[in-house]
């Protein structure tokens, strides 16, 4: 090693309490660079593919190396040393466990990198396809249901028809693993623009219809990014990472609001309706924004054209354990391709399809996704009209539509990243589920207790800001209640199937017969967010049991000597997150 990059490390965190030097003499080293130099990369790689180097548990291999010939009183000794380090081991495993050869401070700075070029940037394509998703319902308040001479039913259909081929084609999340992310991504976000722009067009309500119908393929298509981005982040990294994408809704339904408010403001300046000039407007850039996708979306860390060469093999193997994590407690190991082969050449593993078709914790989730459906497919569409009903103008009611969304943007934020930080989904999930149903039972009874218009909208914040935060945490927990890439795909596929029927239920909560204070709408919800607060809390129940399940299969395994599913140290057993 005398010519390597790298220098043995002992850091006091990993030394027993005694201070035997026989104890000291069977420490491993710790292999850190010394350099951030890209020539350390290939060091490593060298380092790796000549010597097999790989950090191991404290007091396994080393020990039984430098005891070939050793006594049955030195065995008795040291199984009494092992039973003396115990408090100390799980400590200790967690130290050496991670074998990456790079330093904390280069890991910070690639996630820092992956967060700023990549998740924004699918935040920024998420925030377009639901400006094409949701503006419909700023589109009539803009005339297009006076224009089209759209009746209740009619306009109705056209919020129904998206959803319907949105979930036909749910199963194309699944899609990510078997074509290169980026040109599939690419053709996701160009096709949803043109559809969205040309409704611009459109002079009847048939032809607005089979567009709508077309856009939800489009957008069905591209759903599956919180799978996408766990190819770059860890298991407890990614609530953070998918409510920045997730909070992109908010955002955009508040931005939706503030340029129909300056679209209807001027429109009339322009001889082209308001309405046509927004389907424009914020259908078209989605075309532009596709071209950029093909250039800068990578397939894998590997092909992260904005890390240098350095970042991107730090970027692998700091995935690289959580690949191998994810297998730890299975009855047998899955997705065992070289993880330097990119996903979409992989043999694809049939055999997890079937088995999260058969997990009843992807048929929870995707329940807690429907009840959070019902809400987030009916509030931001029906939102304007709601206001509008509450005594403001047309006009009034696009500018006030915004501040409940922005309010949902920062909480979504928050929530997700202490969900990461305290490594749990279901304590956020049953407190934002009890804060949204609250809003929509006030609501509910405003009526008949003759609440003024100011308290009515104020109740529309805690709604907003709870159901985008269960919508964000539902699906992390979906993709990390799943061990291989094919059941996160599976996962993703049938969280949208059964959740997406959601909407079909909320696009006819809020007909104008029941304005203004639409109790149906309103009462239909609050049940909604009380059933996902129950099924989480069911779900915390059902992972809570299979983690004791694999933490004594695990314990069992350890005192009989054997390692799970074959791995070369006794690592931690697959722990679902609460």
């Amino acid at each position: 090693m005398a010519g390597s990059a790298y220098q043995a490390v002992e850091t006091e965190e990993e030394k027993p309490p005694s201070s035997g030097s026989s104890q000291e003499s069977s420490l491993p080293a710790r292999f850190t660079p010394e350099g951030d130099s890209e020539d350390d990369g290939d060091d490593l790689e060298d380092l790796e593919a000549e010597e097999g180097y790989e950090l191991r548990e404290l007091g396994e291999s080393t020990r039984s190396q430098q005891r070939p010939n050793g006594t049955k009183e030195d065995e008795a000794h040291e199984d009494e040393e092992d039973e003396a380090l115990n408090g100390h081991k799980r400590r200790r495993r967690v130290s050496v466990q991670s074998f990456e050869l790079y330093t904390p401070t280069e890991e910070r700075r690639v996630r820092r990198k992956l967060d700023t070029h990549l998740v924004l940037f699918v935040a920024l394509l998420y925030l377009l396809s639901f400006l094409d998703r949701s503006n419909v319902g700023n589109a009539k308040l803009a005339g297009l249901a006076d224009d089209l001479k759209l009746s209740d039913d009619q306009y109705e259909w056209l919020l129904t028809a998206f959803y319907i081929s949105y979930i036909l084609f749910e199963w194309m999340t699944v899609c990510y693993q078997l074509f290169p992310p980026h040109i599939y991504i690419s053709c996701c976000v160009f096709a949803w623009g043109v559809l969205a722009s040309l409704q611009a067009v459109m002079t009847s309500f048939t032809g607005l219809l089979v567009l709508r119908a077309l856009l939800g393929i489009g957008e069905a298509a591209f759903v599956g990014i919180p799978f996408y981005l766990s190819f770059f982040f860890r298991q407890d990294e990614l609530a953070f990472r998918i409510g920045l994408f997730i909070s992109a809704a908010p955002l955009a339904t508040s931005f939706a609001s503030s340029l129909a408010w300056v679209i209807v403001s001027f429109g009339s300046h322009t001889g082209i309706a308001s309405w046509r000039l927004l389907f424009l407007i914020e259908g078209f850039p989605a075309c532009l924004v596709a071209v950029w996708a093909w250039w800068w979306m990578p397939d894998s860390p590997q092909t992260a054209r904005w890390l240098s060469t350095r970042e991107r093999k730090v970027a692998t193997l700091r995935m690289r354990r959580e690949g191998e994590g994810d297998n730890r407690g299975m009855s047998e190991k899955v997705g065992s391709q070289p993880s330097n082969t990119p996903r979409h050449k992989r043999k694809f593993q049939w055999k997890e399809v079937l088995r999260t078709l058969t997990d009843k914790k992807a048929y929870l989730t995707a329940a807690i996704f429907f009840c959070c459906n019902v809400a987030f497919s009916s509030m931001p569409v029906f939102l304007p009209t709601i206001v509008q009903s509450m005594g403001f103008s047309s006009l009034s009611s696009q500018g006030l539509s915004a501040p409940p969304f922005l309010l949902s943007f920062v909480v979504v934020m928050v929530t997700t990243l202490l969900s990461d930080r305290f490594k749990s989904r279901s304590v956020p999930m049953m407190l934002h589920a009890a804060l949204a149903m609250s809003g929509y039972i006030f609501l509910a009874i405003a009526g008949s207790l003759h609440f003024g218009h100011t308290l009515r909208y104020l109740a529309v914040f805690p709604i907003c800001a709870g159901f985008f935060s269960l919508v964000a945490i539902v699906i992390t927990w979906t993709v990390n209640n799943q061990p291989s890439d094919e059941g996160k795909g599976t996962g993703m596929a049938m969280l949208n199937i059964i959740g997406q029927m959601g909407p079909l239920l909320g696009t006819r909560l809020y007909p104008d017969a029941d304005g203004p204070y639409y109790v149906k709408g309103m009462s239909v919800c609050a049940v909604a967010m009380a059933l996902a607060g129950i099924l989480a809390f069911t779900l915390r129940l059902v992972l809570k049991a299979e983690n004791a399940r694999q933490r004594r299969a695990w314990e069992e395994a350890e005192e009989e000597g054997e390692a799970l599913v074959g791995s070369r140290s006794q690592s931690e057993p697959f722990m679902y997150l609460l």
